[in-house]
């Protein structure tokens, strides 16, 4: 059964850095649980960045210090689950501060709706993304096209959440192993479409597809 509706606010930053923007959520996620903002979902790009979930292994990190200077590339290690992910410039990220009391309590349900928002948003693109039991995520026939990490602090209130690789440049993510799945590769809406897609469009998306899998 579908929840009553609720407002969620929405704040695009444009480009942030990793270290802001963990600032950032810590600063939301206690002023939700004090109910002085509305659920929020911000949109942002990050620099080059490596960031290490709490399942991450080091090994996973395919270069070493040095080269990962040199290619401008920060290392981050995180309170959210997961594994070893990158994100750059052309790759939406995503990052809910959300109050899942009092009917979503439920880290499962949680997961499977950030897959359904990022499955909706391919698909209103005409790219076929699918979840796949291996691992959390969507994927193409490509590889994965959307990552998904996760934190639900005391009185479940959200932060981490997905990032969707639009014009990524893909050839970052050899550094790593993406999400510890070797098998796998990595796509982007470009790369399914061989063409541009506006990052403005795909923003538009995401808030669309929020509204109607979480009903606010």
């Amino acid at each position: 059964m579908n929840s009553a509706p609720r407002s969620i606010a929405v704040r695009d930053l444009g480009v942030m850095e990793y270290s802001e923007a963990l600032e950032l959520q810590a600063c939301l996620v206690q002023e939700r649980r004090e109910a002085t903002i509305p659920d929020t979902i911000l949109l942002l790009e990050h620099p080059h960045v490596i960031t290490l979930g709490s399942s991450s292994d080091l090994t996973h990190v395919l270069i070493g210090k040095k080269e990962l200077e040199k290619r401008g590339i920060k290392l981050f290690k995180v309170g959210r689950g997961g594994d070893v992910t990158y994100h750059g410039p052309g790759q939406l990220v995503v990052y809910p501060i959300i109050d899942l009391k009092p009917d979503r309590k439920d880290l499962h349900r949680y997961l499977r709706d950030l897959e359904s928002v990022l499955i909706q948003v391919a698909c209103s693109f005409g790219v076929q993304a699918n979840r796949d039991p291996s691992g959390t995520g969507v994927f193409t026939e490509l590889g994965k096209l959307g990552a998904i990490g996760v934190r639900i602090s005391s009185g479940w209130i959200t932060s981490h959440g997905v990032a969707l690789n639009v014009s990524t440049q893909l050839d970052f993510f050899e550094t790593i192993v993406p999400c510890g799945i070797r098998d796998r590769g990595v796509s982007s809406l470009e790369r399914e479409l061989q063409c541009a897609v506006p990052m403005t469009q795909v923003k538009k998306c995401i808030v669309e597809s929020f509204e109607q899998v979480f009903t606010c």
